[in-house]
């Protein structure tokens, strides 16, 4: 298998948007399949994690986003409250499975860490290009109530996969950038 298909995708994303001798902006990337390759990623590693078990606990439990949705209060909040929500998801998943690589960790595992983190990467240049506010460190230092605790990689793996699924999907795919000129 693969594991360089989240660099080899952001390769592609950034052919398409230059042109050569030209300086352009970064063109919006609507296009949900984009997405639906970096959440396929996500879920072969939670697959191959599934099978792990005492060699896969977490020496000290890590903080994750929350991946549920209440709709109603979704849809309720806008652009840059729904962008805000998935950028610190996304931070906050980069860190946690970030942490992994301190430690000895298969080979397996560790191409399933790299990748996620370059997916991670490359899924915040898709928000980038379409206008989506980047992450900003909360002021306040209390605990965040859309976060939870886990102790076991594949936990993390599952829930990476839930929010690309979820909340990514649901910013991506109502971006306004992508519906202008659409009635």
């Amino acid at each position: 298998m693969f594991h360089g298909s989240g660099l080899f995708a952001l390769l592609l994303m950034v052919l398409e948007w230059t042109c050569p001798g030209l300086s352009s902006p970064l063109r919006p990337i609507c296009d949900l399949r984009v997405l639906d390759h970096f959440i396929k990623e996500a879920w072969d590693a939670e697959a191959a994690m599934r099978a792990c078990k005492d060699d896969c606990s977490i020496a000290t439990n890590v903080t994750v986003p929350l991946t549920r949705v209440d709709f109603e209060v979704w849809e309720a909040m806008n652009i840059e409250e729904q962008a805000q929500e998935v950028q610190s998801g996304l931070h906050l998943l980069n860190e946690a499975i970030g942490s992994l690589q301190i430690s000895n960790q298969t080979e397996v595992l560790q191409s399933h860490i790299d990748a996620s983190i370059r997916n991670i990467a490359s899924i915040r240049q898709v928000l980038r290009s379409l206008s989506i506010p980047e992450y900003v460190t909360p002021t306040s230092s209390g605990e965040d109530k859309e976060t939870q605790k886990i102790s076991s990689i594949s936990e993390l793996f599952q829930v990476h996969v839930n929010f690309l699924r979820g909340k990514a999907r649901l910013l991506l795919a109502n971006a306004p950038v992508c519906h202008q000129g659409v009635s």
